[in-house]
């Protein structure tokens, strides 16, 4: 998944989060956050399990309806049951609920909106920027973190053509690059910037962002220059192209006598805009 979809992980019904992820290039929700949020109940999985004894038909179709997809949690990623559309449509008709209607209204907007992205990805693009607009930061940065993330999404095309296929591939190239542009990998930048389960480019300066940038354009350049196969290879380009931008970094810092990796965060960032303004 590039990280532009991944941003739209999240969801809200009515205040409610519901998890989704891409399969099969379309949506699929945390079965278990729906029924949250059209029962609120205290006790999701007992509810499902009474609504499935009450539903024969709903039950004998479980298995075709919900798979188990890898989702986001506190406790890192667990498979969840999830469902698309069109099978959640199929379980609101169990769930005597005065939101269902307009959930499934809602629901067929959301789903509208991923088809309206394929044919015109600049959409996805435009959600996006309206998204980090809506939580306070600044044009300038929402256009570097857009361009941030479109580099992402070229690297790990290629990486995706050059073999690199595994979910922990990918970590591992992103900490390389990571360490040599700015010395530490992204788990212990988080923890340098006192995050946890946030997004870490979402809480990076300016400055932070261009040298994230340049490691992963550098690294893009030299995989298809030296037309790296296979993970070593691809790890090599990686740090490669990470020490590039760390050492333009580092140039930066003696000359300006000023470090650019920073302990400022979001809520540090939007709270610096508002008072420049």
């Amino acid at each position: 998944m590039s990280e532009n979809q991944s941003f739209h992980k999240i969801v809200v019904f009515e205040s409610r989060e519901i998890r989704r992820t891409l399969h099969n290039n379309e949506w699929w929700f945390v079965v278990s956050d729906i029924v949250y949020a059209l029962t609120a109940s205290v006790n999701v999985s007992d509810y499902v399990k009474k609504m499935r004894i009450r539903d024969e038909e709903l039950n004998k179709g479980w298995g075709q309806i919900v798979t188990p997809l890898p989702i986001d949690t506190a406790g890192g990623k667990q498979k969840l049951n999830c469902s698309n559309t069109e099978g959640i449509f199929r379980i609101i008709q169990s769930i005597p609920s005065p939101k269902a209607e307009p959930f499934k209204l809602w629901l067929a907007k959301v789903g509208y909106e991923r088809i309206q992205e394929i044919e015109n990805p600049e959409l996805a693009t435009q959600r996006t920027r309206a998204l980090y607009k809506a939580k306070g930061y600044s044009d300038d940065w929402i256009e570097k973190r857009l361009r941030g993330i479109a580099i992402r999404d070229e690297l790990t095309d290629q990486w995706q053509k050059r073999g690199v296929k595994e979910k922990k591939e990918y970590e591992i190239l992103t900490a390389e690059i990571s360490q040599a542009t700015f010395g530490m990998t992204p788990s212990l930048y988080k923890k340098y910037k006192g995050l946890k389960r946030e997004n870490l480019r979402d809480h990076m300066t300016d400055l932070e962002l261009i040298f994230s940038m340049l490691g992963e354009a550098s690294t893009k350049e030299i995989t298809i220059n030296k037309n790296a196969k296979g993970f070593i290879e691809n790890k090599k380009a990686a740090i490669e192209g990470g020490n590039i931008a760390g050492n333009a970094r580092k140039e930066l810092e003696r000359k300006s006598g000023k470090k650019v990796v920073s302990r400022e965060n979001y809520k540090q960032l939007t709270q610096k805009q508002k008072s420049l303004k």
